[in-house]
């Protein structure tokens, strides 16, 4: 039941933000947002409207013959002047554009400047297109011009891990302080036991973030060193944690129930020292905290970033994609091999050991340049 609440109100919470933005859009992208109600989540219906009002923004604001309606009365016949031309004028602006931001020190937006990369333009673009189908399968659009428009190619960035020894600093940090000032050792004390247990279960099973800040006191079974956790569609699955990890629950759990809670957040496994459930966003500052410390090269580690490195020890270890798959929660195995089954640096200097130059070296010194049964003759005609 308390998981059930805690979800609960962070659905109403993205349903009242998304419900907000498509306000002051036009009246399909609510009724977009209606008819893919049943088949998304609220957290990628919430990427959604954030992504099209980008888009309506920009149309508004960049293409002249859309420049003097007001968002809210675009109708179909509107959606349907929508032209390749200015999709792929929208695919340049997204590179680069600006955005009012508030300031807390002032009462003036500050107009800062939004860069996209390659993986953000095509998630914005596939909610584009996305939208568009909607909109043609309804029959309220002739034709799905977003279809016209490429995807851009991703290139593939190497893989952010820890190390063995960068995952012991940064454990090693979480309890003790080391390296910290007098004055962050003496509010580090409150928080050691919490921030060890958290990043010693990230690492140690390979938990999302929002299954961390999601998990209650009830779902921790120290019996069988087991808990329950809601995967990102909503389906529930027990996964096991090894001893060390268990060790790391048992001292925080000792602290965390001699610990009142605030109203709402009394079965919270995780709290936050405001005595709420912690958030998304407090974890995700606490691991920046101590990976610039155990991995200063390394400046974008995340949460995530400690879940890619579970997931590359244990296929190590293992050998098996499937089981990595599973205990993830990778609806495809396709995703796991690409992410965790990449060439290491260990089997490129396994492949040079096999290379000879020479028969001083060993082997036939012609092993390496001869032809193999199904390579073609370099100069047969293709």
């Amino acid at each position: 039941m308390a998981e059930s609440t805690y979800r609960a109100a962070v659905d109403a919470q993205r349903i009242q933000q998304i419900r907000q933005i498509t306000r002051d859009l036009p009246a399909s992208c609510a009724d977009f947002m209606r008819g893919i109600a049943m088949t998304t989540s609220t957290f990628t219906r919430l990427a959604y409207a954030l992504d099209l009002r980008t888009f309506f923004h920009y149309l508004r604001s960049e293409r002249v013959a859309f420049a003097n309606k007001p968002l809210t009365q675009f109708d179909d016949a509107d959606i349907g002047r929508i032209s390749q031309s200015d999709l792929e004028a929208y695919v340049e602006y997204l590179s680069l554009y600006f955005k009012d931001s508030p300031t807390e020190t002032t009462d003036h937006a500050i107009n800062r400047p939004v860069v996209n990369h390659e993986l953000a333009i095509k998630r914005k673009l596939s909610s584009l297109r996305s939208y568009f189908d909607y909109m043609f399968r309804s029959k309220r659009l002739p034709s799905n011009v977003t279809q016209l428009v490429a995807l851009p190619k991703i290139h593939e960035k190497p893989i952010l891990r820890l190390t063995l020894d960068e995952m012991q600093k940064m454990l090693e940090m979480s309890q003790t302080g080391a390296n910290m000032t007098k004055g962050q050792q003496k509010f580090h004390q409150l928080t050691a036991t919490r921030d060890y247990a958290m990043l010693s279960l990230f690492l140690g099973t390979g938990i999302r973030v929002s299954e961390c800040v999601g998990l209650n006191l009830e779902d921790v079974d120290f019996t069988q060193n087991a808990f329950l956790i809601t995967r990102k569609g909503g389906n529930q699955v027990v996964l096991y944690f090894p001893q060390e990890v268990a060790e790391a629950l048992q001292a925080y759990y000792d602290q965390r129930i001699q610990t009142d809670a605030l109203p709402g957040h009394e079965n919270a496994f995780f709290l936050s020292l405001q005595r709420r459930r912690i958030t998304q966003r407090a974890v995700q500052n606490l691991v920046k905290k101590y990976a610039s410390y155990a991995a200063p090269l390394k400046p974008r580690i995340s949460p995530h970033k400690l879940r890619s490195t579970f997931g590359t020890n244990l296929y190590h270890a293992t050998g098996d994609i499937y089981l990595v798959a599973d205990v993830l929660g990778h609806t495809s195995v396709d995703t796991t091999r690409k992410h965790y089954a990449d060439m290491t640096d260990s089997r490129r200097r396994a492949a040079a050991a096999h290379v000879r130059l020479s028969q001083e070296a060993g082997g036939d010194p012609h092993a390496s340049l001869q032809e193999g049964p199904e390579e073609k003759d370099a100069h047969a005609p293709e």
